[in-house]
């Protein structure tokens, strides 16, 4: 049976790729603009990603594809940005992945997103993005998921817009959710063995100070659980910060940069997360490489998809596309 093919922009280090390369499609092409992230990319799934803006791409050049993959940048629309949105370069960088539909005539895309996207320029954002492809003669299903929900060891919730060719009078169905709150896979669990891991498992330095805030946060806590007459007590802060792994449940959102206390920290002992440990909460497996600095690293996993989640739609999208 001929393997279906699918085409990958804003690929990143290629979390969403794995999740489609797992359950047996054929990656054509992918691109992105980050030089470490498309080392990694190499590393992992050989030389066939374009690492160049993707402004400059002439699509007509690429290869046909079955299935067009997209994790268009998402930082203008994120809910813990300013959010400008369309009104910004980067948020309207979406467009070449229109232009890239358009050119190629996939059967079907699916692009993910920040959950922000939904109320971004008070819904604007999301309209004209609906309108674009509908234009582009696809019907769009837009749907927020929660991660977690399928499979993945971390709360994170994203919008996952997919769009069906109209020439495709069937309708695909989104998978139900394979994992409830009864049924998520905890910090422990995901961690299991991580210790052996050979990879992109470095301890990362953290100062005393830092230490002896971790000690007065519990599992699951976060800074808020430091006592106000300890001295040090913090305030004015994001949920993110000095936030510990619950060993029962799924990591909160793991981001990709930010400063001192926003690294992730482990349940059991006060200190960050490795970058292995991260990659654990997206589902990546251990023999998966990332190449490039610590710094690097974190931010190439934070900006990820997971990919054990994302394979439960990959699956999903190869049965329709299967389907007589």
């Amino acid at each position: 049976m001929k393997r279906v093919t699918i085409g990958s922009l804003f690929a990143g280090c290629g979390g969403m790729d794995l999740g489609f390369l797992q359950e047996g499609f054929s990656i054509r092409w992918a691109n992105d603009f980050d030089h470490w992230a498309c080392e990694t990319y190499k590393k992992n799934f050989g030389p066939h990603i374009i690492e160049d803006d993707v402004a400059k791409l002439n699509f007509e050049k690429l290869a046909s594809c079955d299935v067009m993959l997209g994790g268009f940048p998402c930082q203008d629309f994120s809910m813990i940005s300013k959010r400008k949105g369309l009104g910004t370069v980067r948020g309207n960088l979406y467009r070449h992945f229109v232009k890239a539909v358009v050119t190629k005539k996939p059967k079907i895309f699916i692009a993910e997103n920040v959950k922000g996207l939904i109320t971004a320029n008070e819904g604007k954002a999301i309209r004209q993005i609906t309108e674009d492809f509908t234009q582009a003669g696809y019907r769009l299903q837009v749907h927020l998921v929660n991660f977690a929900n399928y499979g993945a060891p971390q709360l994170r919730e994203r919008v996952l817009i997919i769009g069906i060719r109209n020439d495709l009078k069937k309708e695909f169905i989104m998978p139900a959710p394979t994992h409830s709150k009864s049924t998520w896979v905890g910090a422990q669990r995901a961690l299991k063995g991580v210790e052996k891991a050979l990879y992109n498992n470095e301890p990362l330095n953290i100062r005393p100070e830092t230490i002896e805030k971790l000690k007065l946060i519990p599992p699951g806590g976060n800074f808020s659980s430091i006592p106000k007459n300890s001295k040090h007590y913090v305030k004015g802060m994001i949920s993110h910060v000095y936030r510990r792994l619950h060993p029962d449940m799924p990591s909160s959102t793991i981001i990709a940069g930010g400063g001192g206390g926003t690294w992730g920290y482990h349940y059991d002992e006060p200190r960050p997360l490795t970058n292995r440990e991260r990659a654990r909460l997206f589902g990546y497996p251990d023999d998966f490489i990332f190449e490039g600095s610590t710094a690097e690293v974190r931010r190439q996993i934070g900006n990820s998809v997971p990919p054990v989640a994302i394979r439960v739609v990959a699956k999903a999208i190869k049965k329709f596309l299967e389907k007589k």
